[in-house]
């Protein structure tokens, strides 16, 4: 997860708008658009996905909502460095996502990173949801969002746990590249790089 480097503060409007506005995106799925978190609002669904086996088995969040509320504050109160979001498809929520500066987090220090990286964590939240190609449809839809409005980010990057076979696949097909393998703490991880110039091949 991105927890963000302590001591850096970068407001989201420094490097690419508030993810908030940056509008909905048509995709073959329907309408798809990011909605930043509020806790007050989301928390009870979030804490249900967090919960169930197959999102728990990666994410590491079940329990409590306290334990999903920590982990989403800490989001919340890092600078703009990480946007947690609802992905809402026609008007329904169904998936949650991390917009991140990879080039500031952690994870900076397990492979080149570049200055504006851009990272996503995403889960798919209904298993009804799960399994019938959303997730590179919509992966893709979010990458385009982020290389649209942030003309300084060269490439999107993602880190999903090698066994999480569905989101590397999802991933592949979203126009993302296998970059390496790398050990981050907690998990192997697949690098998976978007690269801005390959946009219009891929």
């Amino acid at each position: 997860m991105a927890d963000g480097v302590p001591g850096v503060a970068v407001a989201d409007g420094a490097y690419g708008g508030d993810v908030g506005e940056w509008g909905p995106a048509p995709t073959p799925v329907g309408t798809f658009r990011l909605v930043p978190v509020r806790v007050e609002r989301d928390l009870p669904l979030l804490v249900r996905w967090m919960n169930d086996p197959v999102v728990a088995a990666f994410w590491e969040l079940a329990g409590p909502a306290a334990v999903t509320e920590r982990h989403v504050r800490v989001q919340l109160d890092g600078g703009g460095h990480s946007v947690p979001c609802l992905g809402v498809l026609d008007g329904t929520p169904m998936s949650y996502w991390e917009i991140y500066r990879a080039d500031l987090d952690p994870l900076a220090r397990h492979y080149p990173a570049r200055p504006d990286d851009t990272g996503v964590h995403l889960l798919i939240g209904g298993p009804a949801d799960r399994g019938r190609g959303l997730g590179g449809t919509l992966i893709r839809a979010v990458a385009d969002l982020v290389l649209d409005h942030r003309p300084a980010c060269t490439r999107v990057v993602a880190e999903p746990d090698v066994r999480n076979t569905p989101s590397v696949a999802a991933f592949l097909t979203a126009g993302f590249r296998f970059g390496a393998e790398v050990d981050l703490p907690g998990k192997r991880a697949a690098l998976m790089v978007r690269d801005r110039p390959l946009r219009a091949l891929l």
